[in-house]
């Protein structure tokens, strides 16, 4: 490529000469990327596409400038642009950057973001380069666990601190709709406001463009989502030929969110080979389309045997999918609590006893269990409230475990009571997913 022509492109991307946008502070992961680059390490967002990564790096550019960085010593590079398409290699990075130099003259060592990196192969020998040199201060987005493979962790090792970026929490939902719960008064004063909130987040998903849009262009921003995501980082990264299958499975897994699978089964149900089955999911993985989770079991090998527990990424994504009148109301708050467990950076596992009964998350913070989930979306029914709590003690029994917090999150009145010496805490969802300490 020629000079003036990656500096025309570059030149749209950042803000030398021009106002910032307005943007959306998501405080939790701007103030955690912001004390990460405090330490000089290379900085990894990685998430699914749409989730919100461009944006979360525009707001550090804007934090940067308003701590004194001068805008010419900020470089913001999108490597998705159509006119960088059939340039996409490591020549092409240390070009950006020498035309960068030679044009913009920064006057201290630059912050350089590089947005959707995964495009181009072998992106993390540059990168070490910068790095190790000292050149720049390095912040890169991707859209594909991929790109933490072993091969490249192992050339970046101990030089990069990553960050798992999800669409919206509950939290996000309503800020960017200007609902503010901050008391118990709140809570009670904004319920039906609350309630038809959740039914938004349920419904239509968190990812943050799509709460712009009303209901009918929402489904079809979430189809362009789904498209873009299946073909362009799965169908074209992994050059794939058959995107019926591909999309089929997707379609089983995302609509039936939250359901435990083994690639055997995957394999009879759409009558493709071993191999084609545990690809597909992989890709699908790989792509944070869908989430993975383990059976717990003390023995490591025994977690690598059992059937994996599959969560859709986005319940938007999963709606697109579904059949009209079937109930889903269950697995939905099941995977939205997944999701934010994962979001306040627990590890988490299913368990199943060895009567079959299930307990929907183990979860477990430094090496230790500290809490057992049921999810519900009501314990009115004595039969359901003898099933979930039940359950909690026979886990208990078999993992030996003490101290740990037995909670349901359901859609009732929050409550705790006792039962034979164990209290079990009764949480509403939406006051579980805003922290509500009442």
């Amino acid at each position: 490529m020629e000079k003036l022509e990656i500096l025309e492109i570059l030149n749209d991307w950042n803000y030398w000469n021009k106002d910032f946008p307005e943007t959306f502070s998501r405080k939790m992961y701007d103030e955690k990327i912001a004390s990460y680059m405090v330490n000089d390490e290379i900085i990894v967002l990685k998430g699914i596409r749409r989730c919100g990564k461009s944006t979360l790096l525009l707001n550090q550019i804007k934090r940067l400038v308003k701590n004194g960085v001068d805008k010419k010593d900020i470089l913001f590079v999108n490597l998705e642009d159509p006119r960088f398409l059939n340039h996409l290699d490591v020549a092409l990075l240390q070009k950006i950057k020498d035309v960068y130099l030679e044009y913009l003259s920064p006057t201290q060592k630059p912050y350089i973001f590089l947005d959707e990196i995964q495009n181009v192969p072998f992106w993390e020998k540059w990168v070490n380069k910068e790095y190790e040199l000292g050149l720049s201060h390095v912040v890169i987005t991707g859209s594909n666990s991929s790109m933490l493979s072993s091969e490249i962790a192992s050339t970046l090792s101990g030089r990069y601190l990553s960050l798992e970026v999800y669409p919206l929490s509950f939290c996000e939902f309503l800020d960017f709709k200007n609902i503010d719960v901050e008391t118990k008064l709140d809570f009670v004063n904004k319920k039906i406001e609350l309630s038809r909130a959740f039914e938004e987040f349920v419904n239509f998903g968190a990812f943050p463009k799509v709460l712009a849009y009303n209901q009918a262009e929402k489904r079809e921003l979430l189809t362009t989502y789904k498209d873009s995501i299946l073909l362009k980082d799965i169908v074209a990264r992994y050059k794939l030929k058959n995107f019926t299958t591909l999309e089929e499975i997707s379609a089983f897994l995302l609509a039936n969110t939250g359901i435990i699978q083994s690639t055997s089964k995957i394999k009879n149900n759409f009558k493709i080979s071993f191999d084609m089955a545990r690809d597909y999911v992989e890709y699908l993985k790989n792509a944070y389309m869908l989430i993975e989770i383990k059976k717990f079991d003390y023995s490591l090998k025994k977690q690598n045997l059992n059937d994996r527990k599959y969560y859709s990424a986005d319940l938007g994504l999963s709606n697109l999918f579904r059949v009209a009148n079937l109930q889903h109301r269950g697995s939905d708050l099941e995977t939205i609590v997944a999701i934010e467990l994962l979001r306040r950076g627990y590890e988490i596992f299913y368990y199943k006893t060895s009567s079959n009964q299930e307990v929907d998350f183990v979860v477990i913070q430094e090496n230790k269990i500290i809490e057992l989930i049921q999810v519900s979306k009501s314990l009115e029914s004595e039969k359901t409230k003898k099933r979930e709590l039940e359950v909690f003690e026979k886990t208990i029994n078999e993992l030996a475990l003490e101290g740990v917090k037995c909670t349901v999150i359901t859609e009732d009145k929050s409550q705790e009571f006792k039962l034979d010496n164990t209290t079990f805490y009764i949480k509403n969802i939406i006051e579980w997913l805003l922290y509500c300490p009442f």
